[in-house]
């Protein structure tokens, strides 16, 4: 029997009521609990996860969960819980499942949107600067696509442009119309003052992930000067009003050595961040500048440097190329999510603007089952080598394949770049990671191997001691019967 929402969500509110009085007791003890409800054999590596971050206070998981149950608003991390958790990844997992099944074709668990081309900013290398303010989504077309995708299970948004923040009030008007859903916005930060953060405590549905380049010298060289300063102003304004947020950033041949030092982990701790995104440059676009992307040491330095930072320092953190191995390839494609742009173009990656179809006469779950995106779902993973998941950036001849497989269209609508011509300028980079990558992948084959037998191991203890409890059950009333 499933159990109504209107119960789930007054159960997430009572979970949280009860951390709330003493989290690192009563943490461990709701573990516990899920341990016991939970069907034996499932969820073994998550619950694996958090026993490794619960049971040992001194490990930096542990640190972080008691850092977010002490700096984030109790109001704000409840409703995370029930949009972020309970829709996005429970409920609406289980929808999507279905829909899955029915179509045939992949149904994402996020949405990214280009809800603007405008910027305040002009970043070196970025493929929007050369839009301007010439595209821009209306606010009944983002209510068309969340009325679509929650139809569908999806319950997760994210912003990007151009920067997002240009339209601060139409993201609170989002977030008020559909506060059953999350909102995560890729942002420059610059914009963020106490009105907004006032704005996003009241509806409380809403995670910033601030860009940054490491320093104040790296970020300023490449984002503008005085950039630095105005995010770390934005970074304190949140963390006055408790309010959850990461960041967000590119790294490149330029800054990936500021990047990559525990310095610069420790300091967005410090200032409040609760996760890390790491993307490597990608040369999007006739403007793009190829000598910012990461060599093949640089590229290792990074895979490296935020395994160790994991084990280290209280930041979640994941790198969106490196971490392939995580979530078995490329995500793209429709698999967990997909990308819109501002002219209503629907895309299978935020990296890959070619698209078969528009927002204006397609719906989404057509789109998803569109050529291009049918070829991601057939196609994926793009190599047996998941440090290899990228069809651009690892794999390059496998993007133009599939856009000039489907009739795909390139969707710039200032200088239209054909797939040939933004795929030949990773060839290099392709072919001197893919000799690291292979070494790396043996490298780590053991450990693999390892966290698999355990998992197996719990999973069958479990199913054992929960046969043994069954047949325990049985046994009883026939002996008490006879004693009678």
């Amino acid at each position: 029997m499933k159990i109504p929402y209107a119960l789930q969500k007054l159960g997430v509110n009572q979970v949280i009521n009860y951390i709330e009085k003493d989290p690192e007791e009563n943490l461990p003890k709701l573990l516990l609990w899920v341990d016991k409800i939970t069907k034996p054999g499932t969820f073994v590596p998550q619950r694996k996860m958090f026993h490794y971050a619960l049971d040992n206070k001194d490990n930096n998981w542990h640190h972080l969960l008691m850092n977010v149950m002490e700096t984030v608003d109790p109001e704000v991390l409840k409703k995370m819980l029930v949009t972020f958790f309970l829709n996005a990844s429970i409920l609406g997992e289980s929808k999507k499942k279905e829909y899955r099944d029915k179509y045939g074709c992949g149904i994402p668990w996020a949405v990214v949107i280009d809800m603007t081309s405008a910027c305040n900013l002009k970043c070196t290398g970025c493929w929007a600067a050369e839009y301007g303010n010439k595209m821009n989504m209306s606010y009944e077309t983002l209510c068309n696509i969340i009325d679509q995708g929650r139809e569908f299970g999806m319950y997760m948004y994210i912003f990007t442009g151009g920067e997002p923040l240009v339209r601060k009030a139409d993201i609170i008007r989002l977030c008020e119309k559909y506060d059953d859903c999350e909102f995560l916005a890729f942002t420059n930060g610059t914009l963020i003052d106490q009105k907004f953060a006032d704005d996003m405590l009241r509806v409380k549905n809403f995670i910033p992930a601030i860009s940054i380049e490491g320093t104040e010298e790296s970020t300023d060289d490449r984002r503008g000067d005085g950039t630095y300063q105005r995010v770390m102003k934005a970074m304190a304004i949140l963390s006055e009003h408790k309010l959850p947020f990461g960041i967000s950033c590119c790294y490149t041949s330029r800054n990936v050595d500021y990047v990559a030092t525990k310095e610069f982990f420790q300091d967005m701790v410090k200032m409040g961040a609760k996760f890390a995104w790491f993307f490597t440059y990608m040369p999007i676009g006739k403007a793009a500048v190829p000598e910012l992307m990461c060599d093949a040491a640089q590229r290792e330095k990074m895979y490296h440097h935020v395994r160790q930072m994991r084990r280290e320092v209280p930041l979640f953190t994941m790198d969106f190329w490196n971490d392939g191995a995580a979530c078995n390839g490329c995500i793209a494609g429709g698999r967990y999510y997909f990308h819109i742009n501002g002219n209503g173009d629907i895309e299978p990656c935020v990296f890959a603007h070619y698209s078969n179809c528009n927002l204006k006469d397609t719906k989404l779950i057509d789109a998803f089952r569109s050529p291009i995106f049918m070829e991601y779902h057939k196609r994926q993973p793009f190599s047996s080598n998941l440090l290899r998941p990228c069809p651009v950036l690892d794999n390059p001849d496998v993007l133009a394949d599939m856009v000039n497989k489907t009739g795909a269209h390139s969707t710039d609508i200032a200088d239209p770049e054909s797939a040939e011509e933004y795929c030949r300028k990773c060839d290099g980079k392709a072919a001197a990671w893919e000799p690291v990558a292979d070494k790396l992948w043996s490298e780590c084959e053991t450990e693999r191997m390892q966290s698999k037998a355990d998992n197996n191991r719990i999973a069958a203890e479990e199913i054992a001691a929960a046969d043994a409890r069954k047949n325990k059950a049985k046994v009883i009333p026939e002996i008490h019967w006879n004693i009678q």
